[in-house]
């Protein structure tokens, strides 16, 4: 299922070790705290699960938002985004 992952964590260890759990889940960086792709859903408990071990839950967050293409497709961008395109191609097609 196409995937966001946002998180808004303070300690940059935390912070860089989340960020490489996405990118070994293959997740695509769109903008620095921000990810997309296509996850299984037991990839995305994985990804709950290890965020609920390393965050500090008083003052750390990850979201996890699936999304469909019909959704992803009224996606609205306004100045410098991601390269909807190049994710929309790569992530899309493993979705549909």
């Amino acid at each position: 299922m196409l995937t966001w992952v946002v998180y808004d964590i303070t300690k940059d260890r935390t912070r860089t070790r989340v960020a490489k759990r996405c990118l070994d889940f293959g997740l695509y960086r769109v903008q620095k705290s921000v990810f997309l792709g296509d996850l299984a859903p037991n990839r995305i408990e994985e990804i709950l699960l290890f965020s609920r071990e390393l965050l500090d839950l008083e003052t750390d967050s990850v979201y996890i938002f699936p999304m469909c293409r019909d959704d992803f497709d009224k996606v609205r961008i306004v100045g410098q985004g991601f390269d909807r395109k190049l994710v929309a191609d790569e992530v899309l097609t493993k979705v549909i």
